[in-house]
């Protein structure tokens, strides 16, 4: 930026410039002032792993239950506090104490305070501390504040959609009299309030600066006509927004599509043809393509069907999904029963969830399985045979864990890979451990381990409907995972693959083809986000990033039927659909899949595309007090955990809808069309065999080509 800046008004300018982030910028000031304050000007700047790290400390000398009070929680939520200018003192008399109460976690202000008396001990600052004294230092000294005050005559704050409480105070702080401040930002791609950005910042900003003058930048470079305009009329139905009618001069383009599919199987191969479609037909590379989707959970399907047709491909921002810390976790139990003597597994998991079997103990069992010339289970199963230097207690303890495997062990070839699976998972602690945090990072495990079971459930229907039921015990699935993450297509240096990430991940970004996946309900907008219209909007913002990410084709799909916690589940379209206008969206739709309504809401108007040029009206003016007001941080609900005793259902998914009442065999016949649950719609080729024997040969439109065993499978005649 400095440079583009020095090109127009000279690099002897530009020199003079201050410029940076937010945290670069009052850094600097902080080490020139940083005696003002009780901090010496060589004070350390602790990152995440630090910060964590002295949390964990503390929690640990305070003889808190590191399971209640883990240490990434706790820390997350001191550092919300910080953005919000929230004080160790404050704190603790404030709602969010409150609600740390309630959430059974009462000492945590008393970890903050001691946090913030440890860091000033080691002449340290974190992050967010940053952010925190440079406002103490304004507040407390005007001297200093109106030092700045002269030195920053003109402000400028790019991105302002996406800043927090502290940071828009600090610039408050500078620009209150002179009130020489360009902010400049999109509220339409503000997406970031989990991590304490506040969209009233912007919405705000010409109630708290008087005589404050908007430019509206409203020319899209990127997309085509149609997609700007699809993407207008779904933000449009945005109440709290600065209206804009963004508009295109590129070519006109086609209008999105939507491609509903019967179940998550389907919907990725339905993406992974036309990635091969568009690559021939626009002669493109594979990186011209992105998969965005709401939960990184989500990948799963993607990943595996591209892995099976050989598409290279990248996670952007984050691992595949197979190697993510959790699923890896799952595994190397899954691996340890299936084979006891894997040394890695064993190694992984025999303090994980801790056990109290540390690094010392697991040492020795190294030690001795080498001097005596066998495994670590050997070892922990024969301890008279090989003994170890180890306490009675330590002993018992690995006797525990041996048995525990063992029960398993025992299991493993009669009962079913999701059955014994789920059980594990379960009864090892890995369910409790991954449920007890209610951070966007705990979140995303657990969705991780959900997505992990379904595609289990999955694997074991499958094998059944196939007629394959000797195949779908753990060492199967486990051949299964070990041929895909054999294939994992982060090897090699090409850059020439085909991107998969977040929307969140994606903001900035830019690709000719864009698939949105996954939109339906339960998935996008995300349960937890339908708590207010305040989230709702913020969800909608979130797609309305995801279509602009694309420059010419834009494809949303979504899945009828998915698997949810061991039973296929009947989701609806998302309600995010029916706002884009149904002239700039096509549909492809066969068999009798449910239809998404288009009809118009009655805010629109009915003459087509000059509705574009005419919006309704949205207020332009927002209340608000001249000095920043802090807005609470949205709160993720309480994590759904399905291996608790008492959970219940709370999504809002409907129960699966059976498609037939088991079709006789006799029924089906050679040349019929059939609609299968997870499939999609076929042409029944052969049938072979009777009774409960019978199968039939099935050529599905986007699925390929399978062979089904009647008496399991689920599908109804339709032609």
């Amino acid at each position: 930026m400095k440079e583009r800046i020095g090109r127009l008004v000279g690099e002897e300018h530009a020199r003079y410039l201050q410029m940076g982030t937010f945290h670069s910028v009052f850094a600097r000031i902080l080490r020139a002032e940083a005696d003002k304050i009780g901090y010496s000007s060589n004070f350390t700047i602790y990152d995440q792993t630090d910060a964590r790290s002295l949390v964990k400390a503390i929690i640990k000398e305070l003889g808190l239950d590191d399971k209640v009070y883990k240490p990434s929680s706790v820390a997350d939520r001191i550092s919300m506090a910080k953005n919000h200018l929230l004080l160790p003192q404050q704190y603790a008399q404030s709602a969010w104490a409150t609600d740390d109460t309630q959430q059974k976690r009462p000492q945590v202000s008393t970890i903050y305070i001691r946090y913030a008396e440890r860091c000033r001990q080691a002449n340290a600052m974190d992050f967010d501390d940053l952010l925190v004294q440079t406002w103490v230092l304004f507040q407390t000294h005007e001297d200093i504040r109106q030092k700045y005050v002269e030195k920053f005559q003109f402000v400028l704050v790019d991105e302002y959609q996406d800043t927090n409480y502290a940071q828009q105070a600090i610039v408050y702080q500078l620009t209150k009299e002179r009130q020489k401040v360009c902010v400049v930002g999109d509220d339409a791609q503000s997406i970031y309030s989990f991590r304490g950005a506040n969209i009233d910042n912007i919405l705000n900003f010409q109630s708290q600066y008087q005589n404050a003058r908007l430019f509206k930048l409203e020319q899209n470079y990127r997309s085509t006509q149609l997609i700007v305009q699809a993407a207008n009329s779904l933000i449009r139905r945005n109440e709290r927004q600065i209206p804009k009618n963004v508009f295109s001069k590129n070519e006109h383009g086609e209008r999105l599509q939507l491609k509903p599919a019967y179940s998550d199987k389907e919907e990725a191969m339905i993406v992974t043809q036309d990635i091969k479609r568009i690559r021939r037909q626009d002669h493109c590379s594979w990186s011209d393509f992105a998969i965005l989707y709401r939960t990184n959970s989500q990948s799963r399907s993607f990943e595996e069907q591209m892995r099976k047709d050989n598409i290279p491909y990248r996670i952007y921002g984050g691992l595949s999904f197979y190697q993510r810390k959790e699923i890896k976790d799952v595994i190397a139990y899954f691996r340890l029963i299936a084979n006891p003597n894997d040394e890695e597994a064993f190694k992984r998991i025999v303090n994980y969830p801790s056990r109290g079997i540390g690094d010392t103990t697991v040492g020795k069992i190294v030690q001795t399985a080498q001097v005596f010339g066998v495994s670590l289970w050997q070892v922990i199963k024969e301890p008279v045979l090989f003994p170890m230097d180890v306490s009675k207690g330590t002993m018992t303890k690995l006797q525990n864990f041996r048995e525990l495997i063992e029960g398993w062990i025992t299991r493993l070839n009669t009962e079913d890979a999701y059955t014994l699976g789920h059980d594990i998972i379960m009864n090892s602690g890995i369910s409790k451990d991954i449920y007890s945090g209610r951070n966007p990072e705990d979140i995303s495990r657990q969705e991780n381990l959900e997505e992990f079971l379904s595609g289990m459930q999955d694997f074991v229907e499958a094998r059944r409907e196939e007629d394959m039921a000797d195949q779908i015990y753990l060492p199967d699935f486990l051949q299964e995972v070990a041929l895909l993450t054999d294939l994992d297509s982060d090897e090699g240096d090409s850059d020439d693959k085909v991107t998969l990430m977040t929307i969140h991940s994606a903001k900035g970004l830019e690709f000719p083809t864009v698939f949105v996946v996954g939109l339906e309900e339960n998935i996008f907008p995300s349960p937890m986000c339908t708590n207010s219209m305040r989230e709702l909007e913020e969800e909608r913002r979130l797609l309305y990033v995801a279509i602009t990410r694309a420059e010419k084709h834009c494809i949303l799909t979504c899945a009828q039927n998915r698997w949810r916690y061991g039973r296929m589940e009947y989701d609806t379209p998302s309600r995010f659909i029916r706002d884009i206008d149904p002239e700039l969206l096509q549909v492809q739709s066969e068999g009798t899949i449910e239809k998404v309504s288009f009809e118009r809401n009655r805010n629109y108007r009915s003459d087509g595309p000059e509705w574009m040029q005419n919006p309704r009206p949205v207020a332009t003016q927002f209340k608000a007090d001249p000095k920043p007001r802090v807005v609470a941080p949205r709160q993720p609900e309480k994590p759904v955990d399905p291996f608790g005793p008492n959970f219940k259902r709370v999504y809002n998914a409907v129960a699966p809808r059976p498609l037939a009442t088991d079709p006789s065999p006799s029924d089906l016949r050679e040349g019929a069309k059939i609609e299968h649950q997870r499939f999609g719609i076929g042409t029944v080729t052969r049938i072979e065999g009777t009774g409960e024997n019978t199968k039939a040969t099935v050529e599905f439109k986007n699925t390929g080509t399978k062979q089904l065993l009647l008496k399991f499978a689920k599908f109804k005649i339709i032609g």
